[in-house]
């Protein structure tokens, strides 16, 4: 019998808590427009597709975080963000559906109160990495520093048993998860894809695309021959020299999702 499973379905969830959506400010509205680009670079990015999601801490409220409700990521606006608490429970969903795997960004807000922004994906080269035991996801290049010597492997068995479908959908196991990254800023996850973290959303969402393309260089390069691998000190100095760089990135690619997003509008009319 499937275990692990969520109780409730996502059709029909809709808040579980009193308390009210935090009043938005100018802030919050900034950090708004960010989240809704960063679905959508994510996606042009090849990171996410129909499924995968990012969300950020609250501006105002270090307990509550900001998430799209169930849906692809590339179709994320600003009026389908909704604010969740750290138990994973929507306060303004207005009975909108909510993504199983809330409990990743619930659980990892609490237990790491500097994270501020999370990832989490399906990314296709990452998945490959996930179940090769003796072929971990490390840094062959400076853009992919802040994997470290090797990203960990979240094994969902040893929480949950044989029988689940591999989704964190419940706190248990978002706690689980949250616990492995007291030593890593990126998680791959057996048979399921990664999650990354990060101080800003700008940061996570650079670190979710070269994860990406590391996996993928990585891949190509065992075809090669024996491959050089970042050392420990070399991953610590990129992470920190080269990330402070990751406005430039960010800037590209909030343009190009403005024209792609620009040209789909011109198609439709």
């Amino acid at each position: 019998m499937c275990s692990g499973a969520n109780d409730a379905n996502p059709e029909t969830i809709s808040e579980s808590v009193a308390d009210a959506a935090t009043p938005a400010t100018a802030t919050t509205k900034a950090l708004l427009e960010d989240l809704v680009f960063a679905n959508h670079i994510l996606f042009n990015n090849g990171v996410v597709d129909a499924f995968g999601h990012v969300s950020v801490r609250h501006d105002a409220r270090a307990d509550r975080f900001l998430l799209a409700r169930n849906m692809a990521p590339g179709n994320v606006t600003a009026g389908d963000i909704i604010e969740f608490n750290l138990d994973g429970e929507p306060v303004n969903a207005n009975g909108r559906r909510v993504y199983l795997e809330r409990f990743i960004h619930s659980e990892i807000y609490r237990a790491h109160p500097e994270v501020m922004a999370v990832v989490h994906s399906h990314s296709h080269a990452i998945v490959p990495l996930s179940v090769v035991k003796s072929f971990p996801l490390r840094p062959i290049f400076h853009m992919a520093g802040f994997i470290g010597t090797a990203a960990p492997v979240f094994e969902i068995r040893d929480i949950g048993g044989s029988a689940t479908d591999l989704l964190i959908s419940n706190r248990t196991f978002g706690k689980a998860l949250a616990d492995m990254f007291k030593t890593s800023k990126i998680v791959l996850m057996r048979g399921h894809g990664s999650t990354v973290v990060a101080d800003n959303l700008q940061k996570v969402v650079y670190r979710a695309v070269y994860a990406e393309l590391n996996a993928r260089y990585q891949v190509t390069a065992n075809g090669l021959g024996p491959i050089t691998y970042l050392s420990e000190e070399e991953a610590q100095c990129c992470a920190k020299n080269i990330e402070g760089q990751v406005q430039r990135p960010w800037d590209l690619w909030k343009e190009e999702a403005r024209r792609t997003a620009a040209a789909r509008g011109a198609k439709s009319d």
